[in-house]
């Protein structure tokens, strides 16, 4: 009877080992995953109005969907699913056409007129 008990506090004790062990994984996954997310946060901070296209393009890559010269949606390049909703003024050639359409040309001198701030949203595929 001593030896089944024994056996059994031996068992309770491996389990609570192995319990213990995968909390402290999740908790230090959970850790990483929140020092990646805010590291993502500071460097799309970076990126702010009166900020060119170029400066723009190191951080953050064009997403598909409707956009204009000088509206566009971008995505994080380290992860398609943040992004950022930007205006640009036109820099070194017209904003508009003769009929008074916003182009569609971009240019990597243009600034940034307005960002949002970054949001999580499933990727866009045209």
């Amino acid at each position: 009877m001593r030896k089944t008990a024994f056996t059994f506090v031996i068992l309770l004790c491996a389990l609570a080992l192995i319990v213990s062990a995968q909390s402290f994984q999740e908790s230090r996954k959970s850790e990483e995953n929140t020092k990646w997310i805010s590291d993502s946060l500071r460097e799309m901070k970076t990126i702010e109005v009166g900020k060119t296209r170029a400066d723009l393009l190191k951080v953050f890559t064009t997403e598909g969907g409707l956009s204009t010269g000088l509206h566009r949606t971008y995505v994080y390049r380290k992860c398609p699913y943040m992004k950022v909703a930007v205006e640009f003024e036109a820099v070194g050639r017209p904003a508009r056409d003769v009929e008074g359409r916003v182009t569609l040309e971009e240019s990597d001198k243009d600034t940034i007129k307005s960002i949002s701030k970054p949001y999580l949203e499933w990727s866009i595929v045209d």
